[in-house]
């Protein structure tokens, strides 16, 4: 049967089986509430927003009101993601680019034992308002440009976390911070293809693995490169609640996700071994 007789029949499914449903999630307990992003300068704009879009989703898909998000850095200043030339990033300085409010500071947060208020939720019906200090749950570590300074205190910051908090996800680059901090020694992990060299260079006792889209080994995860945060966080979903629920998701965002860990094509195209 030729394409073109099939195309009518493809496009009236729609029609035929309707759209799809919402599905439940198989453990609806098992969603952490709050998130916290850890932010530098010259950080990669879609290692935040991608992963954060994805939870934002589910929140409002799944009525998860407790959801909360923390941007956490070394100031209350805005972090801007502006690439800029320093001795250790040999980049084109550029002036464009997108800036993220801060929250709360890493010594903050330390200070507190891990805690922080998050963002307040304004009193509602049903759902008083609330600005109390909470654990942060899931740390989320970008990359970027930035990931090449030195971020000593970025790199102690998630040392010190890392035993507070119930999952760490990193993306593109992040892994290096997770390295540096010696979290990834002897845990399987990847990072963005195209910086392979450098990012395995920063943890020789990490198991790097170069062909993959995403690793997890307990509760760390990490991603290859920038968009692969987003497949990530999709996995790391349907780990919790259901793969069902991650296509949901997927389909609602118009996102075709790639739902093997295994599947990367930009290894081969960067030469990774």
């Amino acid at each position: 049967m030729r394409v073109s007789t099939l195309m009518p029949i493809i496009a009236a499914l729609p029609s035929v089986f309707g759209a799809p449903k919402q599905p439940a999630l198989k453990n609806g307990t098992a969603i952490p509430k709050h998130y916290g992003i850890l932010a530098f300068p010259t950080f990669q704009p879609l290692d935040v927003f991608g992963p954060v879009d994805v939870l934002q989703s589910f929140s409002m898909l799944y009525n998860q009101s407790g959801m909360h998000l923390s941007v956490i850095s070394a100031n209350m200043d805005p972090v801007n993601s502006a690439s800029k030339k320093t001795a250790r990033m040999n980049m084109t300085h550029s002036s464009f680019g997108s800036s993220i409010s801060v929250t709360d500071t890493m010594k903050q947060v330390l200070a507190n034992g891990g805690k922080c208020g998050g963002t307040p939720m304004p009193a509602h019906p049903g759902h008083p308002a609330s600005n109390t200090l909470d654990d942060i749950e899931v740390l989320i570590v970008p990359g970027g440009g930035g990931t090449r300074e030195n971020l000593t205190e970025e790199i102690a910051f998630v040392k010190t976390m890392y035993p507070k908090v119930k999952y760490v996800i990193s993306v593109c680059t992040g892994s290096t911070i997770l390295a540096r901090a010696g979290i990834l020694d002897g845990k399987k992990a990847t990072s963005n293809k195209r910086a392979w060299t450098w990012a395995i260079s920063t943890g020789p006792k990490v198991d790097w693995v170069g062909e993959a889209r995403w690793t997890q080994d307990g509760k760390i995860w990490t991603s290859s490169g920038i968009a692969a945060g987003i497949d990530a966080t999709y996995a790391w979903i349907g780990h919790l609640v259901g793969n069902d629920v991650a296509d949901y998701l997927a389909m609602s965002a118009e996102y075709e996700r790639v739902t093997d860990p295994n599947h990367d094509p930009f290894a081969k195209i960067w030469d990774v071994p």
